[in-house]
């Protein structure tokens, strides 16, 4: 998929880009199901885009195979006027488009996937910037749920989250990881067929994000998060799985040239093969009768979904 991510990067890489031009650019490459949704607010605006890729036995054909999102968390592609170019923060959205090519191009040539994929995003070329220890981070120009819920589809049955992890100390791997399984207040078992994915599309031992109850629960709640990427989880009852794209040393997310393509072409490879196997039913993101008997013995932990 480097040709898609390279395509991608070159693309967003634009202080004039827009959720148009990206729709516009899909619409061109057959895409029938995109919506884009303008969100601004007193600190700033950005566009939300969604990108339904029918499967053959998706829900949009009538059939019922499972639909899986994947979700690029980010604050801004862009930290303008103050940063030039594209930044750190980008790299979920990057994979995410670079997934919607790919599908595309796999579509034009005759081979759908069998479940439906919906892929979003947002387009954000100038957010603002905020301290964060022990990096900066970039700054959401709206309210960070008004966003997830722009973005968390509710026919997802699974989601992806794909966000760059690299301003911290606690995962020290260059390439990407990925999160425990985390539902409903819930942080799971890490998923046994997500690892083994893993390693077959990196020819490595599979690396895990570590993550708290803090991670999991609303970003604007006061508490310290590790970083965004499991906020899709608040949102939503389906089962999130983070896919961070990581680095050994610490880099903030408002630095520019620090988006490692190679490492982003293997985070949305990934993805791409997670949603061939889930919509095909050979991907489980958690054990359901495990879950079930969670929460006859210990309850629900929604509470931690909400503020």
């Amino acid at each position: 998929m480097l040709a898609e991510v390279i395509e991608a990067y070159d693309l967003l890489d634009d202080p004039g880009i827009s959720g148009k031009i990206v729709m516009d650019l899909l619409k061109e490459r057959g895409a029938k199901g995109v919506e884009l949704k303008r969100i601004r607010e007193k600190r700033g605006a950005t566009e939300a885009i969604k990108i339904t890729i029918p499967g053959r036995g998706g829900r949009s054909a009538g059939g019922k195979s499972p639909t899986l999102g994947i979700v690029g968390t980010l604050a801004g592609i862009g930290a303008r006027p103050g940063v030039k170019g594209i930044v750190s923060d980008a790299d979920g959205c990057i994979a995410s488009i670079a997934c919607a090519f790919r599908l595309l191009r796999m579509e034009r040539n005759g081979e759908k996937l069998e479940g439906d994929v919906i892929i979003t995003t947002h387009i954000c070329p100038n957010a603002p910037t905020e301290p964060h220890e022990p990096f900066p981070f970039v700054r959401y120009p709206v309210s960070l749920k008004r966003l997830m819920l722009s973005l968390v589809d509710g026919s997802a049955d699974a989601i992806l989250s794909i966000d760059t992890t690299k301003g911290n100390r606690v995962i020290n791997h260059k390439g990407f990881a990925i999160s425990p399984t985390v539902k409903e207040g819930y942080i799971l078992r890490i998923s046994e067929d997500l690892l083994e994915l893993m390693q077959i599309t990196t020819g490595r031992l599979p690396a895990v994000l570590p993550i708290t109850i803090q991670d999991i629960t609303p970003y604007e709640n006061g508490l310290y998060h590790l970083n965004t990427i499991l906020q899709p989880s608040t949102v939503t009852r389906a089962p999130v799985v983070g896919v961070a794209i990581t680095t050994e040393s610490g880099v903030p997310g408002c630095a520019t040239g620090a988006s490692h393509l190679f490492d982003i072409e293997a985070a949305a490879r990934f993805a791409l093969e997670t949603a061939k196997a889930f919509g095909e039913g050979r991907c489980r993101f958690y054990n359901e009768k495990e879950f079930r008997t969670i929460l006859r013995r210990y309850g629900t932990m929604v509470r931690f979904q909400a503020r």
